[in-house]
């Protein structure tokens, strides 16, 4: 094993034993990671045989410089780069043997206040994760309509009050920072759900940086495409945060001609990386493999 190096964008990689186990690496194989995040899962295929090749892509170029740092001595001989969206990554002739993504916000994409991923930090309504253009929650939450807002927060956040929660938005609008926002949306709800088990903004600004950053339609189009990019017994894994990350992996490893489900349920986090880290509780990963041949 080659020695670990150090990065600022200090993510901790969730599920990493099941993930490496299930990928099964092989020696001298081709891998993609297709959110390097803080390198961490990158970093472990890298060490797990001799050879590996990498290939990683993320769309944050915060995430790719730390990456590129922290894996440096694999630089250029047995890792590539390519920042962008997964869903529009194109290998050409390249197929791997094993593909993994780890979706949904790292950890310092949620500490970094500047981002704007949480309401616990004031600061700019952006929540991009590709900062270099796209539209922003703050264009969001000022400018679409009532009814378009309530369908979001409903569908993407799956928000019981969405009505009551875009009610208030459009009333208190314009917003400017995350915590105004944030207030205004506990300020909507009941007071019994104001101080539940969850602040009453998560599933509000969960739909947000959904829709900024087209998430789930992403998901769907690398879901359609990645099975491709695969060699034949090639074996792809996906880490999913919340429900409808994991009922579109789910629906769309079963309904795929060229993917054989491997785990029938999704393997969940120990209790003890659960207790270590929180972050890690609503992780499900789920694996599925290449067909040698399509069936008939």
């Amino acid at each position: 094993m080659k020695a670990r190096t150090t990065s600022t964008f200090n993510h901790r990689s969730v599920l990493s034993e099941e993930l490496i186990e299930g990928l099964n690496v092989l020696p001298g194989g081709q891998y993609l990671d297709a959110t390097a995040g803080g390198g961490g899962h990158s970093e472990l295929i890298l060490n797990a045989e001799e050879k590996i090749k990498l290939w990683a892509t993320d769309r944050d170029e915060t995430a790719i410089a730390a990456v590129k740092t922290r894996l440096a001595q694999y630089y250029p001989q047995q890792l590539e780069f390519w920042q962008g969206n997964f869903a529009d990554y194109e290998p050409g002739d390249l197929l791997f043997d094993g593909i993994i993504a780890d979706l949904g916000v790292s950890s310092p994409q949620l500490d970094a206040a500047e981002r704007g991923f949480s309401f616990r930090h004031t600061a700019p309504l952006d929540m991009r994760m590709d900062r270099s253009g796209g539209i922003t929650a703050e264009e969001i939450v000022n400018h679409w309509k009532e009814v378009s807002l309530a369908d979001l927060i409903y569908t993407y956040g799956e928000e019981r009050f969405s009505r009551r929660i875009a009610k208030a938005i459009v009333q208190q609008r314009p917003f400017r920072s995350t915590t105004d926002l944030s207030d205004a949306i506990a300020s909507a709800v009941p007071g019994k759900y104001r101080h539940g088990r969850i602040h009453p903004a998560t599933r509000t600004f969960q739909a947000l940086r959904i829709e900024v950053n087209q998430e789930l339609k992403s998901l769907e189009k690398f879901i359609e495409v990645a099975p491709t990019w695969l060699k034949p017994g090639g074996i792809i894994g996906i880490i999913s945060f919340h429900s409808l990350e994991d009922r579109i992996v789910k629906h769309r490893f079963r309904d795929s001609e060229l993917l054989k489900v491997i785990t029938k349920k999704p393997i969940v986090p120990r209790r003890d990386e659960q207790r270590e880290n929180p972050r890690s509780r609503s992780a499900k990963l789920r694996f599925a493999k290449r067909y040698a041949l399509v069936p008939d």
